[in-house]
């Protein structure tokens, strides 16, 4: 059950920690927020830090409400895994604090110590290119990839770097789901409440690039941009016309009619269930963009889809129009920069990447909490239950490690509760059980977050169940709809090549999963029964209702 579908990513900023490596793979800066546990109330309390302040107020069932402190956020009602009774959850809302005197002072002498690298010049813009894939994990100080954790975190560092005049960003052709996208806008959007500039150029625009670009408060683009806002479109593909000229059956076992993993290996064309899913999905996505295009630019949803529909335009038009702020080439949007900051003079912009600007410690501005930490584990990829031979660190969820990091904070003092962050479509069922087990152990002694990226389905919906609170962005594609299993069955092929092969065989099953031999029984309606058990009611769902929402829709946005 979705307890939010605000920003999964206000917890995993603010709440973060001072990492360890052996569950993080990495070193991150220190929370912003202290922490305190009220032993009367079984909960959470976050202290605020007076420099930086996100509105952790709650809406309270009761009217009576406990002060902690008087700088300390209101504990709402809880229980011991981090659940939070009736609609009392946290709003999750931006608010910025100016640095009192003391606070400035600290922050410049900390600056005067800080290392080498940290050294930034004061009227600096942070110049930021996005593009490509970004990818939900930390990356190493000498990766090309781009981190959302540490894009949003320099947003947050920049709006209180007193070096930071400003923020450039330059948005390239983006490969990333629109959960991500929508996490990194409404970081622009805190970003701005600072008072500082942030400007944005767009070379190549399409939905994604123009959805996240007009949460800027300027946006301009070359005379020569490719300007591509025809529209939002899904796709499937289907081979079982190819596998059934060539002699391949493939088998397939699920439960559930909108479990479509199958299809594209069975059918020749989408099924009634798949369509009426994706459309489902794409009505959502397409409409949440009308709706955020039209709140921003002061559009009538008339004016967005008739602009959509005529598909080819001038760029000049949308100038005219007031959909982009001018057109400029990018030397020309850095001269308007440096006229604005009074830089004239110099050869160069000042200016600070993202990569040399991403080792900044929150330290060094003022930005850490308390002694108290709370740690981050992140779930990315597919899921599998060990490592294979050729698989890449980083390059999914192996159950097994998984499993060894929960139990390392389970076990540990160091860490008052835990988020789990969650980019997973799902995978190997046994896996995701065993790591469902392992949450539910953990939530029993810590409170346990779910945050939501671009997706949290089957396996990825799966381990968030045993978690106390679960938040998704508004995009995120989450929810599950049931198990399937396969195999291919190669009798028509081998025959066809004059390929034979004899089995002898004792026991009813033992040619299961024989290649010759078509399905004839299979342990998936067990497995499905377990899962539709165990998932539901960690949230209070009665088996029924869970058998009826997964198989009226395969997914959630």
């Amino acid at each position: 059950m979705l307890r939010s579908r605000r920003s999964p990513y206000q917890f995993q900023t603010l709440i973060s920690s001072t990492q360890s490596t052996a569950i993080h793979h990495g070193r991150r800066p220190p929370c912003l927020l202290k922490m305190t546990w009220n032993f009367k109330q079984g909960a959470l309390a976050f202290v605020i830090r007076p420099s930086f302040r996100r509105m952790l107020s709650t809406r309270a069932s009761v009217d009576e409400k406990e002060e902690v402190s008087s700088d300390e956020s209101r504990v709402s009602p809880s229980d011991g895994n981090g659940s939070v009774k009736g609609d009392d959850y946290p709003t999750g809302e931006f608010e910025f604090e100016k640095f009192d005197g003391w606070k400035s002072f600290t922050v410049k002498l900390r600056m005067l110590i800080a290392w080498p690298w940290e050294r930034v010049k004061k009227g600096s813009v942070l110049h930021m290119k996005i593009r490509g894939p970004i990818f939900d994990q930390l990356q190493g100080s000498f990766s090309s990839k781009l981190s959302l954790p540490q894009i949003c975190e320099n947003f947050i560092k920049a709006a209180y770097d007193p070096r930071i005049a400003g923020i450039y960003l330059q948005i390239e052709p983006l490969n990333c789901g629109w959960g991500k996208v929508e996490e990194i806008r409404r970081h622009i959007v805190n970003f701005k409440k600072s008072g500082k500039f942030i400007i944005g150029y767009v070379p190549i625009c399409r939905e994604k690039e123009y959805y996240l670009a007009c949460a800027c408060g300027e946006l301009y683009i070359p005379p020569s941009a490719y300007i591509g806002l025809y529209g939002l479109q899904v796709q499937a593909a289907f081979l079982g016309g190819v596998l059934e000229k060539v002699g391949i059956e493939p088998q397939i076992q699920r439960i559930g009619k909108y479990k479509s993993a199958g299809d594209q290996l069975t059918r020749k064309s989408m099924s009634k269930e798949n369509c009426e899913m994706l459309t489902a999905l794409l009505d959502n996505i397409y409409g949440n963009w009308l709706d955020t295009i039209s709140s921003t630019q002061g559009k009538k949803h008339e004016d967005i889809a008739k602009l959509l529909d005529e598909g080819i335009y001038r760029v000049e038009r949308l100038k005219d129009e007031g959909w982009i702020t001018n057109i400029s080439y990018d030397d020309e949007v850095v001269s308007k920069l440096k006229e604005r900051l009074g830089q004239n003079k110099e050869k160069n912009l000042l200016t600070v990447d993202y990569r040399k600007y991403s080792r900044v410690r929150k330290w060094t501005l003022g930005l850490t909490g308390g002694k108290d930490q709370i740690a981050i584990i992140r779930a990315s990829g597919s899921i599998s239950r060990i490592r294979g031979r050729f698989s890449l660190p980083g390059s999914g969820v192996i159950g097994e490690q998984f499993i060894e990091k929960i139990r390392n904070l389970r076990e540990s003092k160091k860490y008052k509760a835990v988020i789990l962050r969650i980019d997973s479509p799902g995978g190997d069922a046994l896996a995701s059980d065993l790591m469902w087990r392992e949450i539910r152990l953990l939530a029993e002694s810590k409170p346990v977050i779910a945050s939501m990226a671009d997706v949290a389905a089957s396996g990825g919906y799966y381990m968030a169940m045993a978690a106390g609170v679960i938040v998704a962005e508004s995009l995120t594609l989450t929810g599950s709809i049931g198990v399937v299993t396969g195999k291919f069955s190669l009798k028509n092929l081998y025959e066809r090549i004059g390929f034979n092969k004899e089995t002898i065989s004792r026991g009813k099953y033992a040619e299961l999963d024989d290649e010759q031999r078509p399905f004839r029984y299979s342990g998936i309606y067990r497995a499905r029964k377990i899962y539709s058990i165990k998932a539901p009611m960690d949230h209070g769902k009665g088996m029924v209702y869970w058998v009826t929402a997964v198989n009226r829709n395969d997914g959630w946005s």
